[in-house]
């Protein structure tokens, strides 16, 4: 397609489920979605237990319901060789848990924690045997017993859902709805961490597929981006199909047991040069680049699609791997780069401006004041008026006040700013430079949308991936805390 030809309106695709609704879906429609076809899917499995265990229980789970959920949890958790029994007993739970409202999925979630746990007095009773066996053999067997001893029945219980339909993404799910309670409740902190490592041991790299996403991709697979994209907001289909034309690719995890629901995914501009605003990238209007003469594969957007995965690290293997199609595909690319944004810079800047130390040179300051009209305004009140109005990054003059003092404060915040463990405190530069990326460049006003303003001062940052030098990057950071990166992101800390 020739450089010049302009991107075209987009029809949405022909099997979209809202074919009149140019709207972002709703990530909260969306997943009310999930939950009704997990019902339609459990449905029968669940019926025959229907007799068994009555009705479902009011949506807050009041305590007279709480006991004969118990009831089916322990029926869930219990040993049984009959297999249509378990998954029958896992699909009432479940449907049981999807009938509930907010307040009673955190009931249910504590119960599960709190009743369903190691049975520490089994514990005491192992590990007494064990320090007590008088030989070798003994030993090994009561080594045995403490093993199974020290595994909380919730883990059996969650298992079972592993042979339902849509079962993996039931425990996703739940994952992500423990989160929130697992800060206040340490009995739900040890179930999330423990259903974590479930889930790292299924969702293994090796097991994943790595797929790319086209136009012509399912429509409810769209949609699915659509609700996931966390980083720049898909606003309508137009802007997704602008996203996904020629000069651009789209790449996602799959897991098997979840072949329709992405896990994470990449969104990569094809350009010449290194891209230095989101808003030209994303801009519907321009033409058409002949992919086939570009230079630079660069990495806009990168999200994590399930919640209930996090601290389940994706995002290394995928950007290695799509690098590596990249250059099959396209061998006439020669620059890897990321055009990323900076999203704890905002608060940092915040946090330092109440601190003893200086910010501002004198001429900045005034310049400052005299922008925000007010002469009598410290330091750090008017660093915080700055950055808390995002309107700024439109006004010319003020942009230029400000761009000397925060390009220089965004250099020392990246570069310097640590986390407890010695590494860099900014997120998405802990995860590039993880990954053997080399800070290269910063882009003054490289995102001027109301996000990019309020947490990054509407700047954005290039991570370079130069395949030479990955590998040493790597290790050099996750040995030593070393920070690859440009001398022209050194200098401008000098500045």
């Amino acid at each position: 397609m020739a450089d010049s030809e302009p991107k075209q309106e987009s029809d949405m695709p022909k099997d979209t489920p809202n074919p009149d609704v140019e709207e972002r879906p709703s990530a909260r429609g969306f997943l009310d979605r999930t939950i009704s076809n997990l019902r339609q899917a459990w449905t029968g499995l669940s019926g025959q237990t229907r007799t068994l265990f009555g009705a479902a229980p009011r949506p807050d789970l009041p305590d007279e319901d709480l006991e004969a959920v118990v009831a089916r949890m322990e029926a869930c958790a219990e040993a049984t060789p009959d297999e249509v029994a378990v998954r029958a007993r896992a699909a009432d739970l479940g449907r049981t848990y999807l009938t509930l409202d907010e307040i009673g999925r955190q009931r249910f979630i504590a119960t599960l924690a709190e009743r369903f746990d190691v049975d520490r007095e089994a514990v005491d009773t192992a590990m007494e045997a064990a320090s007590g066996a008088g030989d070798d053999k003994a030993r090994r067997i009561a080594e045995t017993r403490l093993r199974e001893a020290l595994e909380p029945r919730w883990r059996r219980l969650l298992t079972r859902f592993t042979s339902l339909p849509e079962g993996v993404k039931f425990l996703v799910d739940l994952r992500a709805e423990m989160l929130p309670q697992a800060r206040e409740n340490p009995a739900v902190a040890e179930l999330s961490a423990d259903l974590r490592q479930m889930l790292a041991a299924w969702f293994d790299v090796g097991l994943l597929e790595l797929r790319r996403i086209t136009w012509d991709s399912p429509a409810a697979l769209l949609e699915k981006l659509i609700a996931y994209e966390a980083v720049h907001e898909i606003r309508s289909w137009d802007d997704l199909k602008n996203r996904l034309e020629i000069d651009r690719r789209c790449f996602a995890y799959f897991h098997p047991n979840m072949p329709g629901e992405p896990l994470i995914f990449v969104e990569v501009a094809l350009v010449e040069g290194m891209s230095d605003s989101v808003d030209a990238l994303l801009d519907g209007s321009a033409p058409i680049a002949n992919p086939d003469e570009a230079d630079s594969a660069i990495f806009y957007s990168i999200s994590n699609a399930q919640s209930g995965l996090v601290g389940i690290s994706f995002g290394n293997f995928l950007i290695k791997r799509v690098v590596e199609l990249l250059r099959t595909e396209l061998p006439n690319l020669k620059t890897f780069a990321t055009l990323s944004p900076i999203p704890g810079f905002a608060r940092w800047l915040a946090v330092q401006a109440d601190g003893d130390e200086p910010l501002l040179h004198a001429s900045e300051l005034m310049e400052l004041r005299a922008r925000l009209g007010d002469n009598d305004l410290d330091e750090a009140s008017a660093l915080k008026q700055l950055i808390a109005n995002a309107d700024w990054v439109d006004d010319a003059e003020t942009a230029e006040v400000a761009r000397g003092p925060l390009t220089r404060l965004a250099a020392r915040y990246l570069l310097e700013a640590r986390r407890g463990d010695g590494r860099a405190r900014d997120p998405v530069a802990h995860f590039h430079l993880s990954n053997g990326a080399r800070m290269q460049r910063l882009n003054w006003l490289g995102d001027r949308s109301m996000k990019g303003a309020q947490q990054s001062a509407g700047m954005m940052i290039n991570y370079l991936y130069r395949l030479s030098d990955i590998e040493a990057n790597g290790e050099a950071y996750s040995a030593e805390a070393k920070i690859a990166s440009s001398s022209a992101m050194r200098g401008l800390v000098k500045t």
